[in-house]
């Protein structure tokens, strides 16, 4: 075994990838990964002895080096060394400042020494030996990872809370310290509570700078000018990227989990806006290939680059990939100039298919359409919401989320969020009453609108518990953010979730039995099993 990560929903044979990740991260970049985990929970040891909240500047880095952890994020080493070097030189100087015993806080490793194997051993999940306790840590590291996405996203777009780099912070140094199964069980669901704050944060963040998504027809076709392909989560970088390419002849698309983009009445404005292409993350091989001009990487969701499109891809943010070049942020923008001027220069892009899908389904959106909706509940026309949220992957096994979606009865209607979406939206589902089937409310961490939506229907229709309404839930999971959002679904008390393709590898038997008892989570069986059940 030269590495272990079994972070994902694809991780090798549902145990965990132990010589190379599925995802194409390689054993150097996945070991630094558990030393940069270790070094940023010997940070947030030192902060809390000091007795002082985070600093703003200590708060982003420990975000940004999680959110550099997630999968298809950051598949470049030497940014993992030099996040590994600042993570321990912040520490360090805690240490020198406040007095502490240098020996406390864990890792004093040197990326350049010869000593790594060592203290890749000492860092790496299997350490904890007791199965239970490493399953409860690994649902916290993992949901914290998720949080840390969402909420450089909100701080990127203008919104802070302090509580949550708090939070980061004192969930990294519990696990630093002995605890309980019940202690940790609590930390479960305080991260889950930290989850839905972090998502109503980025909610509040992007609809303040935005406004709120409406409905949305989006072109899925391409017309013939040269062309950017922007893909990701992060709007300010969408932003940016518009405004520089307006009137200059260059056309911008969105890519996978930047689809709901579209929706957003701020960006509607840009008439070279000119809509979607492709599909979910793992069929960029193609997809960017037949692109022809640049690719934007904002966030995650990058799979190992291919020569076809290797010279015409750039990353931004916390993303990263060797031999791929990178765009930092220089006094609080970002130059998009380089890209722009390649994009001049290459052909159109190659159209894959024509027409269009309709979005916008967020909370405030749906909730303009209540009435109609209540009326639909209250006559019979709508009988049933099945929440399919989530994400796509690979594997076979997912056509299982395609399967159900044909399958559901012409009474039921889809809520979905995420890059899940893909795997029904483009099917012809029809409408109910004008209601489309499929309810799409945006990226995965719009699973938040969701939730609100869920929240007012339990008060309009009067009812004591959010699972006394109409709605199933069949989740699709593949990295860290859909584990924070499956904690925030179990912070706000939703029970009976089926969770496909196949439940995590880090939940031991114990603890997976325990979210079987208390929440009523339950793995998937056949789209025929489950529609039968879910609409019984």
């Amino acid at each position: 075994m030269s590495m272990f990560c079994y972070q994902c929903q694809e991780t090798a044979k549902n145990t965990g990838c132990t010589m190379r990740g599925v995802c194409g991260k390689t054993e150097e970049t996945s070991n630094l990964q558990d030393v940069l985990l270790d070094v940023l929970k010997g940070l947030a040891r030192a902060i809390t002895d000091s007795k002082k909240n985070p600093s703003q500047e200590q708060g982003l880095f420990i975000a940004n080096a999680l959110f550099a952890t997630i999968t298809n994020a950051n598949f470049d080493s030497q940014r993992i060394i030099n996040l590994i070097s600042e993570g321990l030189a912040m520490r360090n100087a805690i240490i020198i400042t406040s007095g502490l015993d240098a020996g406390h806080a864990s890792l004093s490793w040197n990326p350049t020494g010869a000593d790594y194997e060592n203290h890749y051993a000492a860092a790496s999940y299997l350490a904890v030996e007791n199965e239970d306790v490493r399953s409860l840590n690994s649902l916290v590291i993992f949901g914290i990872k998720g949080i840390s996405a969402y909420y450089t996203h909100a701080l990127h777009a203008g919104k802070n809370d302090e509580s949550i780099p708090a939070f980061l912070v004192s969930a990294l140094d519990a696990l630093t310290r002995e605890k309980s199964a019940d202690d940790l069980v609590a930390l479960v669901m305080e991260t889950g509570k930290t989850a839905v704050t972090t998502m109503a944060l980025l909610d509040s963040a992007n609809t303040s700078a935005y406004g709120n998504p409406e409905i949305t027809k989006v072109n899925i076709g391409t017309r013939g000018n040269p062309a950017i392909l922007i893909s990701g989560h992060d709007l300010k970088d969408m932003e940016w990227l518009l405004e520089q390419t307006k009137d200059t002849g260059v056309d911008v698309y969105t890519h996978s989990e930047m689809l709901p983009a579209n929706y957003y009445p701020a960006f509607k404005k840009y008439s070279h806006f000119v809509g979607n292409y492709g599909n979910a993350w793992w069929k960029q091989d193609t997809e960017f290939a037949s692109f022809n001009g640049p690719i934007l990487m904002t966030t995650n969701c990058i799979v190992p680059v291919k020569e076809a499109y290797k010279d015409r891809i750039f990353t931004t943010g916390m993303a990263g990939y060797p031999g791929v070049k990178h765009i930092s942020e220089m006094n609080g923008k970002k130059d998009f100039s380089e890209i722009i001027e390649m994009a001049k220069k290459c052909p159109p892009p190659i159209q894959i298919e024509e027409g269009s899908i309709i979005g916008g389904f967020a909370h405030h959106q749906v909730m303009a359409l209540a009435d109609k909706v209540i009326e639909a509940v209250k006559s019979g026309a709508i009988k049933k919401f099945v929440v399919m949220a989530g994400c796509d992957g690979r594997h076979k096994s997912r056509q299982y989320f395609t399967d159900v979606a044909s399958q559901l009865p012409e009474d039921s209607v889809i809520l979905t969020a995420g890059c899940a979406k893909y795997r029904y939206n483009k099917l012809n589902l029809g409408d109910i009453g004008g209601i489309p089937r499929v309810l799409d409310a945006g990226q995965c961490n719009d699973s938040y609108s969701l939730a609100v939506i869920a929240l007012k229907l339990k008060e309009v229709f009067g009812l004591e518990d959010i699972n006394d309404l109409p709605i199933e839930y069949d989740i699709a999971w593949y990295e860290q953010k859909a584990v924070a959002v499956l904690l925030a679904l179990l912070y706000l008390g939703v029970k009976n979730i089926r969770l496909g393709p196949t439940l995590p590898a880090f939940l031991s038997p114990a603890v997976a039995g325990v979210l079987v008892e208390k929440f009523g989570i339950k793995g998937t069986k056949t789209a025929e099993e489950d529609v039968r059940e879910m609409t019984m």
